[in-house]
Parts: structure tokens; sequence; C-alpha cells
């Protein structure tokens, strides 16, 4: 790839990654940063880009891990990211009853404690299912793992969700 087709590439991604993280980290600058982090692992990266099936599954992958560790770098706190600093915004539809108006923030909430609580692969695969919403084969591509094995971690999710949500 050479740079007219990169500047190109990066025009064609770059509104949506920064609505993307700005969304997580509720600053165009941050966000602008990030995107900026992105690309510039894409292009160390540029020779592999033929081989990705799914550009853009590759891209918010890499744009959402850039910003978990930013966000733990922020907060100076390299264990672990509360579910809360990623916005609880961000549970996905998937989780939400046709009567999501009805759900509380206290029942948010408790769901948001939930998922943080899950292991970090498990939690890993349920945040690329059912909030990125990629398809189980590139999560499976890009963690190196069977669909077989998200199947197992998403099923587990959702029964640790479950369970939560019943005590």
């Amino acid at each position: 790839m050479d740079e007219r087709r990169f500047k190109r590439f990066v025009e064609f991604y770059s509104n949506d990654l920064l609505y993307y993280v700005r969304y997580l980290v509720y600053s165009k600058e941050e966000a602008e940063e990030i995107v900026s982090d992105v690309f510039f692992e894409v292009w160390q990266n540029k020779d592999k880009i033929e081989e990705i099936q799914n550009i853009r599954a590759w891209l918010f992958t890499i744009a959402h891990n850039k910003t978990i560790s930013y966000l733990r770098k922020r907060n100076q706190s390299s264990s672990s990211i509360s579910w809360d600093e990623v916005g609880e915004h961000a549970i996905p539809c998937d989780l939400q009853t046709p009567d999501e108006k009805l759900i509380s923030r206290e029942e948010m909430s408790r769901i948001n404690n939930i998922i943080d609580t899950l292991p970090p692969r498990c939690k890993q695969v349920f945040v690329l299912a059912k909030i990125e919403k990629l398809p189980y084969k590139n999560i499976a591509e890009i963690l190196d793992i069977s669909v077989k094995t998200i199947n197992i971690h998403i099923a587990k999710a959702l029964e640790l969700i479950s369970k939560g949500l019943k005590k």
C-alpha cells in the first residue's frame, strides 16, 4: 500500500473510528489521538492488510483495544478497567428487553457490574460479539480461537449475567 492509497484508506475509515472512540472517551482530542495511533499501527502492518478479510472489524478491534489501554493509563490502573469507564451506554441492545425504557438505572448498573466481573477472555469475547457486533468468524480470527469457543464464552457470559440478575 503506497502513501496515496493509505491516505484514502484513512479518509474512508477515520470518521467512523472517531465517532466510536469519542463515544467511549467523551473527548474529541483524546479520540483523535487514539485514532491516530490506530492508523499508525495499520501503517506499520500495511503489508498484512491484503490478508485481512474484514478490514472494518479489524480496525474497530484495534480502536477498542487502544481505547481500553488509553483509559487504563489515564486512570493509572493497569490491572483492569471498570465497565463504567467504557460508559454505561455501551450496554448492547441484545441484553435489553423490548421494554428497555422501563429498565432503571439501578438495573443497568447491576448489568454493568456483572459484565465487569466476567473472566477476562469471556468479557473480551462478549464485548466484541455483543457490543461491537462483530461476526463470530471475525472474532475467531482476531483472537485466534474457534467459533465453538466463542459460543461457549457467550453462553457462559449470558448465564452469569442471568444468574447475577436473579440475586
